[in-house]
């Protein structure tokens, strides 16, 4: 590190430059990147999106769908309603070039008393789908009959996009100016105060910028708007505090030149270290082949690694520039000693009963967990929109009026290797839907055999030979036999989102049959995802907890201390999950009763799990300077924790205020994770770090150093002298 530090403080000024001409470019992208969002990020390659395929290219199933909800206002009879909703979509199709669009009539069951709906389908998308939004929209504010309200993929596709938008600014109008208190806190001057959040601005307008060329290869969800913010603003200032503490200390006694290097080489190496788990924490992410995991996974290592450079290149920079102005603009008065003493007092007091400390500690943390075991998630979907959006309230109503929750509808596209309407294949498949109507599980069969009420190939084959009742016939077999391929819709007498719904496709999915049988629906859909997540996750986790294991071990040169870190951040994240599901799925302290998003889990352990690494990182480099010095493993502890509880408590402050101030926002699964991070951060910073580190650093004694050489002792004794 004494060569990077001499050549960065050489560089400093063509640093600076640079960084400025990197923020002017990449800010001008950052600020396009919402044009380029969409979905919420649960896609994935799999046979759901094969058969979805399938669906639009040979049974002319519409890409994208708009559903429009129509409401009678008093006074309009029902026959000028039907009226004038015809109308109405003749005119949406017009306007927004649909393919087609499907009339609301009381023979077609889309019309239930004074409510009734109609759907827009689009065949393509051909990136024109939200001006194509904007002009059904325009048409329905010219209404007068009755009220008009637009819902469906695309509409509450757009409606995320902007609520995310708005959440983001108000987490930002929320977290920045308490960090900005917390930080005059710490610091006591507005210039050192101010630098963390400029840092972590300048990181996060960057990353995005970064994020925005993403888009040509890879889909990016709308989630990327409140991911790269919550952990670009949090990771940067943590290190821009530690650097500026650190830079602040060694100023003190020594010259600019050598504080900033100084610096690099100590506080800069506990941020390479500390980068480096948050970033294979985010790695982890990489195994689960969902687009949102894929693309939290890249936003979230790019905005660490922006994160780190410009922790080491921007911010000694700007330090070697201002020197002892660090200091100026002084408004509080702040005592260094003041604060080391009482925490000095409280490590000693808690070192002294090491036995009770950690009992009372697990005891704490066990209770919180119990929850864990009730814990539902769900793939968030219209629910996770707040329920201001118009979107939101026609779905629901839409829902509530024409759909049956307790049932589940599952496509089977089956596709022979010859023409379908061939005898042998045609056999074949009136012997798979036979097999298909004694399932348990099945309500309802849609098919072929269905709409002409025939039983066997046999009739089906005997009406084709007779010339009239074929002409009649053929569209229904249009319907459902394409060349090779044959559409069947199963009805499920279960909800969508169930367990029996998935272990049914599932059990189809891997039943032997003359076809190659593709399946869709949305129980399809959920099965893969979590199929996907809870195959792969555990790959991601190996790779998280032993790479971080080698890192710290290296770091620190112990065997012990990086299994404790592991196991205490494991005891403490399984703690935030189950208060999690006391809070959301119970309904508790005013919130709304909601399950936990899917993604939740995956999303705080890999964020989480690499950002308290930080703290641990922090705090066992200056215990592990201070064990070098005096060899004494309990006056390590102590002197460690004196000197760092105070930056490492602000740091913990600063990111429970700016990712909890999520927690205010409207968008359910960005609420949830916003809450989970504060809670992970907070029980870390309290429980783990005042009471489990220094009772078992205590209990351990010397064996929290076991795996240092007598040569590597003396020789880095020798380089802490030096400095």
């Amino acid at each position: 590190m004494n060569k990077v530090a001499n050549a960065l403080y050489a560089g400093r000024r063509i640093l600076l430059v640079l960084w400025i001409i990197l923020i002017i470019g990449f800010g001008f992208y950052a600020a396009k990147l919402p044009s380029v969002l969409g979905g919420n990020g649960f896609e994935m390659k799999g046979m759901y999106k094969d058969t979805e395929q399938l669906l639009v290219d040979k049974f002319d199933v519409s890409e994208a769908q708009i559903v429009v909800l129509f409401e009678k206002k008093d006074g309009v009879s029902d026959s000028k309603f039907q009226q004038t909703i015809a109308q109405y979509m003749q005119k949406a199709k017009e306007k927004s070039d649909a393919s087609k669009v499907d009339i609301p009539t009381a023979s077609n069951k889309m019309i239930k008393g004074s409510t009734a709906y109609g759907i827009i389908h689009f065949n393509h998308d051909d990136g024109t789908m939200d001006k194509r939004v904007e002009k059904v929209r325009t048409l329905s504010a010219e209404e007068k009959e009755m009220s008009v309200k637009l819902t469906g993929g695309p509409i509450i596709e757009k409606d995320m996009n902007t609520a995310s938008q708005a959440d983001l600014a108000k987490a930002e109008a929320i977290g920045i100016p308490v960090a900005l208190v917390v930080l005059l806190l710490a610091f006591g001057g507005v210039v050192a105060a101010a630098i963390p959040l400029m840092i972590g601005i300048v990181t996060v307008v960057t990353t995005m910028g970064v994020v925005y060329f993403f888009h040509p290869y890879t889909e990016l969800s709308i989630f990327i708007l409140n991911v790269i913010p919550m952990i670009g603003l949090a990771l940067s200032i943590d290190f821009a505090l530690l650097f500026i503490n650190r830079f602040k200390e060694e100023i003190q006694t020594k010259s600019v030149e050598q504080a900033i290097k100084i610096t690099i080489q100590t506080a800069g190496r506990s941020v390479i270290f500390s980068g480096l788990c948050v970033f294979i924490g985010l790695a982890g992410m990489l195994f689960i082949q969902v687009d949102i995991f894929q693309n939290v996974a890249l936003g979230g290592m790019a905005v660490v690694f922006i994160a780190v450079f410009s922790a080491l290149t921007l911010l000694p920079s700007i330090l070697a520039i201002l020197g002892t102005r660090i200091n100026r603009l002084r408004i509080l008065k702040v005592s260094e000693q003041g604060g080391q003493s009482r925490w000095r007092s409280f490590a000693t007091f808690v070192m002294k009963k090491p036995v009770t400390m950690t009992i009372v500690s697990l005891i704490i943390l066990l209770v919180a967990l119990i929850p864990v075991r009730d814990m539902h998630l769900e793939i968030p979907s219209s629910e996770a929109l707040p329920t201001k959006y118009e979107s939101r309230q026609a779905f629901d109503t839409y829902n509530d009026t024409f759909i049956n929750k307790n049932t589940a509808d599952v496509y089977f596209v089956l596709e022979a290797k010859q023409d379908m309407l061939n005898e042998k294949p045609l056999t074949n498949a009136f012997t798979f839907i036979k097999q298909l109507k004694k399932d348990s599980l099945v309500k309802q069969i849609d098919s072929i055999s269905t709409a002409l009420n025939v039983k066997s190939s046999d009739q089906l084959q005997a009406m084709r030979e007779n010339p009239q009742i074929s002409a009649q016939t053929k569209p229904a077999v249009d319907s459902f036999i394409n060349g090779h391929y044959m559409l069947i819709k199963a009805t499920l007498d279960t909800d969508q989102n169930s367990d029996q719904a998935k272990d049914f496709v599932r059990k189809w999915k891997d039943k032997r049959s003359p076809f190659t049988v593709h399946i869709g629906g949305y129980p399809k859909f959920e099965q893969e995802i979590f199929d996907e997540i809870y195959e792969e996750a555990p790959y991601g986790l190996a790779l998280v907890l032993f790479s971080t294991y080698v890192i710290l071990m290296i770091a620190f040169r112990s065997v012990l201390i990086p299994l404790k870190a592991i196991i205490m951040n494991i005891l403490s994240l399984t703690a935030t999950f189950g208060l999690l599901v006391w809070l959301f799925q119970n309904g508790h302290l005013g919130l709304t009763e909601s399950n936990i998003a899917l993604v939740l889990p995956v999303f705080v352990f890999g964020l989480v799990f690499g950002l308290s690494m930080d703290y641990e990182v922090f705090l066992i480099s200056r215990i592990h300077e201070v064990y070098h010095q005096t060899r004494d493993n309990n006056v390590a502890t102590v002197e460690g924790l004196a000197s760092t509880s105070k930056i490492i408590t602000s740091a913990a402050l600063i990111m429970i205020v700016i990712t909890g101030a999520f927690a205010f926002t409207d968008v359910t699964p960005v609420k949830q994770m916003g809450v989970g991070i504060a809670l992970a951060i907070f029980i870390d910073a309290t429980i783990v770090r005042m009471l489990l580190v220094p009772s078992l650093m205590k209990l351990l004694g010397d064996a929290n150093w076991w795996f240092f050489t007598k040569k590597r002792d003396k020789s880095s004794s020798n380089e802490q002298l030096k400095s």
